[in-house]
């Protein structure tokens, strides 16, 4: 990037930035998530370090929210409520280090890590121990006054504990350990209370248990915290269960570290952030990991973890650089969002001929992933986005898995980019792509195209169908090049010498694949079915296929009842659950290429042997189960495996029609889809109860 394209970037970006940012503070409205518009403030400032000369007072990070709405009373600080710079990676947060290090040389630092509460910020003072005025964080150095409303929650207590008091005399507070720091109980004691002035601030947030009821008109818990306090009706703020959570001591009473600050606020009255101080960024990145595996078990949002410098004096010495403190930073969590830049768009042959358009993007980390590719289905998905190569986009994983661009943001363009057509010619064959009649898709022309050679091998091996260990796309393309295999069948031919020749392969590995191959011959019919990769048939149609051809009787063996699928009609096909006219036109259509016929003879001569299909239970009959994070009794494909004996259906995404999500260790955006939709939620050990 030329230093000229780092400042039209910078301005388009500070226009976006401030453009959203004025929607959400002021307007209370909200366009692109949180996490999205994170990344994008993350981008200016990384490009405003690399180019300091092109920082205006007017950036989004040199102030730190919109104006204060005009209905509330202003109330000036006379030290401001900063931001703090987001990092995103260990080797940030070591980069972080390794700068304050040189600003301050021989020093050995001590860290103070929290959790970071997804809520809203505000600042309470005090004068002679009763609570005088609460403001918003507004501009950093002018608030709204919002007293009133935060009066109403009772985790902000009106009146200061006396902590001398409370030291003296323990009894008043039965059952409380106070944990006081060495040192600390003769600076405490000797100092006037009540103080004539102190200053607390901390996050209002709301319980997720609580924002179920509000969840139809708020997006997420923080917007209804920042809607509830800007309200000029204090009944309102009190019917909302807000709670308050204090994260900074302003007043100096002589505590040394931030630690120190944090008591000080519990034996004041307050709730205050549990923390745990690090010695190096090691034991920071432990923590962080171990909030993350938390994150979905707290009562609260979080969205990261603070860090900060825990000696104060150094904290001091460190200053303040735009609008953020340099001994500060937000560990945040992979953002399931981010934007990032389109670098080109290419087109990948799929193992039925498909073409899909595959943005590939300038790499970016979400949910905890580095995403640099991410689907764009087919041309109609890339028109109705208005996607060009060039562009700035927000992505996500869909699902948890699968990349996808879900906005994209025209207003960050320069002029330079370009529209992406679908290549007239297979990138990988040369030969002509058509467009099948009433489909959206582009299809290779060529049957024996390599690329759709190769795909059909990749899944003919997969976990799902034939499931050969050992078998990966590397190998599969050095024996499609050495000419040791021409179609499925022959992988079932292959011989100890032939692995063995291959390079990088040793004998036990060669032995073990050999082996693999053998095993896998005995194979279930709906898996049979799956592995030949006709198109539109997946593991939950390759299994309802099996089920139906198995109960019309006849033939008992697997490959008897094959055979009638293989001979089936169009017609007897649309007859059976969950296969329509589309998918039944497809099977049959496979089933009268002499290529794939002449694949099931040499199937068949190989010695695969395919067992009956045994029949499926009525205990799940008819529900629908959706899987997310991991389990301990068995793997997600035996889950699956069970629900579909059992006359259940497993689905991969969560949907009105979900009878039960399984929320297993470590569960993902599923479970928030799950509770937003009001679909039944249970743990590992209901589910094997329920398969048992």
């Amino acid at each position: 990037m030329t230093k000229l394209e780092a400042k039209q970037r910078i301005e388009k970006l500070k226009n976006i930035i401030n453009h959203y940012r004025y929607l959400y503070h002021v307007l209370d409205r909200q366009e692109i998530s949180d996490a999205a518009l994170d990344s994008l403030k993350h981008e200016l400032y990384s490009l405003e370090q690399q180019y300091p000369e092109f920082i205006a007072p007017d950036s989004p990070t040199q102030r730190v929210a919109g104006k204060p709405l005009d209905g509330f009373k202003k109330v000036e600080r006379d030290i401001p409520m900063l931001s703090m710079e987001d990092v995103f990676s260990e080797k940030e947060l070591r980069n972080w280090e390794d700068y304050l290090k040189r600003l301050a040389p021989n020093q050995t630092f001590e860290y103070f890590c929290e959790q970071k509460i997804d809520g809203f910020s505000v600042s309470l003072i005090y004068k002679d121990g009763i609570l005088s005025v609460g403001s918003t964080r507004g501009s950093g150095k002018v608030g709204e006054d919002v007293t009133q409303n935060l009066k109403t929650i009772e985790s902000i207590p009106l009146k200061l504990l006396n902590p001398k008091s409370e030291i003296l005399n323990p009894k008043q507070i039965p059952n409380q350990k106070l944990k006081i720091p060495n040192g600390f109980e003769f600076r405490i004691s000797n100092f006037e209370f009540p103080p004539a002035k102190l200053e607390v601030r901390g996050e209002v947030y709301m319980d997720k248990s609580d924002f179920e009821k509000f969840k139809a008109a708020y997006s997420n818990p923080r917007n209804l915290a920042a809607g509830s306090i800007r309200q000029l009706d204090p009944k309102i703020a009190s019917s909302r269960r807000l709670k308050f959570m204090a994260w900074d001591l302003i007043t100096d009473f002589g505590q040394k570290n931030h630690s120190e600050g944090h008591q000080i606020l519990k034996d004041l009255g307050f709730k205050a952030g549990e923390g745990i101080i690090c010695k190096d960024i090691s034991e920071i990145v432990d923590y962080w990991q171990g909030i993350a595996k938390k994150r979905e078990n707290l009562p609260y949002q979080i969205d990261g973890v603070v860090v900060s410098i825990n000696q104060n004096v150094l904290f001091e010495k460190f200053g303040v650089v735009g609008k953020s403190p340099r001994a500060i930073r937000a560990f945040k969590f992979s953002p399931e969002q981010a934007a990032t830049r389109v670098l080109d768009i290419k087109a990948q042959v799929g193992r039925t001929g498909t073409l899909t358009p595959v943005a590939v993007l300038e790499p970016v980390e979400v949910g905890g992933v580095t995403v640099s590719r991410a689907t764009l289905h087919n041309e109609d998905e890339i028109k109705r986005l208005g996607v060009k190569i060039g562009d700035t986009v927000i992505v996500g994983r869909a699902g948890d898995v699968i990349p996808d661009i879900i906005k994209v943001l025209p207003e960050l363009r320069t002029g330079k980019e370009r529209v992406f057509n679908m290549p007239k010619e297979c990138p990988v064959c040369g030969s002509k792509v058509i467009r099948p009649e009433g489909e959206v898709r582009r299809v290779c022309a060529n049957p024996k195209c390599s690329a759709v050679q190769r795909e059909n091998f990749y899944h003919f091996v997969s976990r799902s169908a034939f499931n050969i260990l050992g078998l990966g796309p590397k190998i599969i393309n050095k024996l499609i090049d050495e000419g040791l295999v021409f179609n499925q069948a022959d992988i079932f031919k292959l011989k100890y010498e032939d692995i063995l020749e291959l390079e990088r392969f040793a004998e036990k590995s060669a032995k073990n694949v050999i082996e693999s191959i053998q095993e896998s011959k005995k194979i279930s019919l709906s898996r049979f079915i799956y592995a030949l990769g006709i198109l539109h048939v997946g593991e939950e149609t390759a299994f309802s296929l099996a089920q139906y051809f198995s109960a019309q009787g006849g033939p008992a063996s697997g490959w008897g009842v094959f055979d009638k699928l293989k001979k089936a009609s169009e017609n007897d096909l649309e007859q059976i659950p969950d296969v329509g006219k589309v998918v039944a036109e497809s099977i049959y259509s496979w089933f009268q290429l002499k290529a794939n016929q002449k694949l099931i003879d040499g199937l068949l001569k190989s010695g695969i042997r395919i067992m009956s299909q045994p029949q499926i239970g009525k205990s799940l009959a008819g529900k629908i189960f959706v899987l997310t994070g991991s389990m301990e009794s068995l793997s997600r494909n035996e889950a699956h495996k069970k629900i579909r004996m059992l006359g259940g259906k497993p689905a991969s995404s969560v949907s009105k029609e979900t009878d039960y999500l399984v929320a297993g260790k470590d569960s993902g955006s599923k479970l928030d889809k799950a509770k937003e939709l009001g679909v039944k939620i249970i743990a590992e050990k209901e589910f094997l109860e329920m398969i048992r």
